[in-house]
């Protein structure tokens, strides 16, 4: 996805974009974790520990599908929860190549203290919306996510906008990078190139800010664009310190051929929501990006 900034700007032609519009919410979410956890409080080890209540004993692997996490990442985070004494970590009997978990009295302990941790990053990126339009949002991103959540997922993380909004963005951007392969695009080259587009030649860091990246981003982006031949830097003749950005002639139908991919996904994907819901879906999203940050709790 690239580094997110904190820009709330939404440029026009991004905003009625489905993917564009999770990228972006996805993105404030991570920003949110980084802003509103304390230290020691990870939201993935939260989330394992709550998949373990009632005494399961549960293999990584199964673990890493529930919370919707890489194998990676489940390595990492089942290593720390041991470390801290939060899980039992033992050989699956099932398979001795890998390892069950099992959550301590201690780790029981921690989940009910992290679960305000958890609530606090609700409140803080859904802070301006009213609890109906909070549970409207939610109610939405379920219906959508539903087809793709193991059977066994916490209601806690059913119930979390932020772990809804991340993992229908995951599968998206999975799914869009393999459909624009033949294009040799990825999904965030399509943002880019429908910014340039619709706004014409600008420079990088206005490009930056239309579509919510670091500037670190902006140039990687805009390096394999120019690889690839589908827009140029320029330098302007009046300012020659300042290079602006160019679409190439090739553009407009890599831009249609992508767009009808992204239609087929969003079809896809999207396929149980009525025209109605989906066009409120993507008003409330709108709204979730461009919405102001809300304090937490904990914010002193």
């Amino acid at each position: 996805m690239g580094e997110a900034s904190d820009s709330r700007e939404l440029l026009p032609a991004l905003a009625a974009l489905p993917g564009h519009l999770f990228w972006r919410a996805h993105a404030r979410v991570a920003v949110a974790l980084g802003e509103v956890l304390p230290a020691g409080v990870d939201i993935h080890a939260y989330a394992v520990l709550l998949a373990l209540s009632g005494g399961a004993t549960r293999s990584q692997q199964s673990l890493s599908q529930t919370i919707s996490v890489s194998r990676t990442t489940m390595v990492r985070v089942a290593a720390d929860l041991s470390a801290q004494g939060l899980v039992a970590r033992v050989r699956n009997p099932e398979d001795r190549r890998s390892y069950a978990l099992t959550r301590t009295p201690e780790g029981a302990a921690a989940a009910r203290r992290w679960r305000r941790h958890a609530e606090d990053l609700e409140d803080s990126i859904t802070g301006s919306f009213t609890l109906e339009e909070r549970e409207e949002l939610r109610t939405l991103l379920l219906r959508v996510a539903e087809t793709d959540l193991a059977p066994d997922v916490p209601e806690p993380l059913r119930e979390s906008i932020g772990f809804l909004i991340t993992r229908i963005h995951t599968r998206m951007h999975r799914e869009y990078m393999a459909a624009l392969e033949p294009l040799r695009i990825e999904p965030r080259d399509f943002g880019a190139l429908t910014a340039l587009q619709a706004t014409g030649p600008v420079s990088q860091a206005e490009l930056a800010r239309h579509l919510g990246v670091s500037g670190a981003s902006m140039v990687q982006i805009v390096d394999d664009l120019e690889k690839r031949g589908l827009l140029e830097r320029r330098r302007l003749p009046a300012d020659r310190r300042t290079q602006v950005l160019h679409l190439m002639p090739e553009v407009p139908d890599v831009l249609a051929a992508a767009g009808r991919l992204a239609g087929d996904l969003i079809g896809t994907m999207f396929g149980g929501l009525s025209k109605a819901r989906m066009k409120r879906l993507v008003v409330l999203l709108q709204r979730f990006v461009t919405a102001p940050a809300t304090e937490s709790r904990n914010s002193s």
